[in-house]
């Protein structure tokens, strides 16, 4: 089905997403960076019918127009999202930096969740490994590595916009990240990325949006270290890739799951990209969360 593309009320403005439908328990579905709400186009038509996922695109990405201004706003929006769209105890489910979105939303009481599904997206170091480690991704280095992996920030016309979309979907099957996905979904993903800007067109996130939502407070109460995990209470399920970026810290993980009874790891065959590139395994895993709810 086509989803149904929405608004939905913040703080100081309002977020775009996608609608897919359904009834039943409400789902709501963060991207990481990078992404938009296209990239889980294809796990919630599997979703469907026995749930109502929303996906949405955080602050800097995809079509929603507002940006950053520091670090807590794309996260704190997720309790501004549940109440515009009038739910109660949804199931939160984010992937990579959309993971430690839910996660933090939901430690900070801002969301009533009945359940989180955090799919590659952990927190795993102290705040002194965690603040160096966000330090690393503020250089100009990292930061022409992003524009030049992903041309974060460019401007494009219409040919070039067309054809750099054009020529992700080729490279899709060989690229570190996207082997395996739908090219149909590629190509939604990355058109969904450009803005309009001027006579031209924006690629989203900007390197200045990845330089903020990098620059947490880590002397705050709930930052992304790894004793974030003691403010949660309700049941956490964790998606752990096999190639993703936490595969070779899996004991650490285990040990985040292990400190309370109602949290699960599950190990699944995928790349980091788990949403886009094994969508039947991940709906079949956040189907086995609903049931739990």
């Amino acid at each position: 089905m086509t989803p149904t593309q929405i608004t939905l009320d913040v703080e100081d403005g309002a977020l775009t997403a996608l609608d897919f439908g359904g009834s039943g328990v409400p789902v709501l579905l963060v991207h990481g960076s990078g992404h938009n709400a296209a990239a889980w186009g294809d796990v919630a038509t599997r979703l469907l019918p026995h749930c109502h996922p929303v996906a949405i695109d955080l602050r800097g990405h995809g079509q929603t127009p507002l940006d950053s201004a520091d670090a807590e706003q794309y996260w704190r929006d997720l309790g501004g999202v549940v109440r515009s769209l009038g739910w109660q105890r949804p199931v939160l489910v984010g992937h990579s930096t959309g993971g430690y979105a839910v996660t933090i939303a939901t430690a900070a009481e801002l969301v009533d969740a009945a359940a989180l599904c955090v799919v590659d997206g952990v927190v795993l170091d102290d705040r002194e490994a965690a603040a160096a480690s966000h330090a690393g991704w503020r250089t100009p280095e990292a930061m022409d590595r992003l524009r030049t992996l992903f041309r974060y920030g460019w401007v494009a016309d219409d040919g070039e916009m067309d054809d750099y979309v054009e020529e992700c979907v080729r490279q899709a099957e060989g690229d570190w990240l996207n082997a395996g996905a739908r090219l149909d979904l590629v190509r939604a993903v990355t058109r969904r990325s450009f803005v309009r800007h001027g006579p031209g067109w924006l690629r989203r996130p900007t390197t200045e949006e990845i330089i903020t939502a990098a620059s947490p407070n880590f002397s705050a109460k709930l930052c992304p270290a790894i004793d974030l995990y003691e403010q949660l209470t309700c049941p956490l399920t964790v998606v752990l890739a096999s190639r993703g970026f936490y595969a070779e810290r899996r004991a650490e993980v285990q040990a985040v799951v292990d400190a309370r009874p109602e949290r699960v790891l599950v190990d699944i065959e995928s790349n980091h990209n788990v949403p886009m590139t094994s969508p039947d395994a991940l709906a079949g895993i956040i189907l086995d969360v609903l049931g739990r709810v």
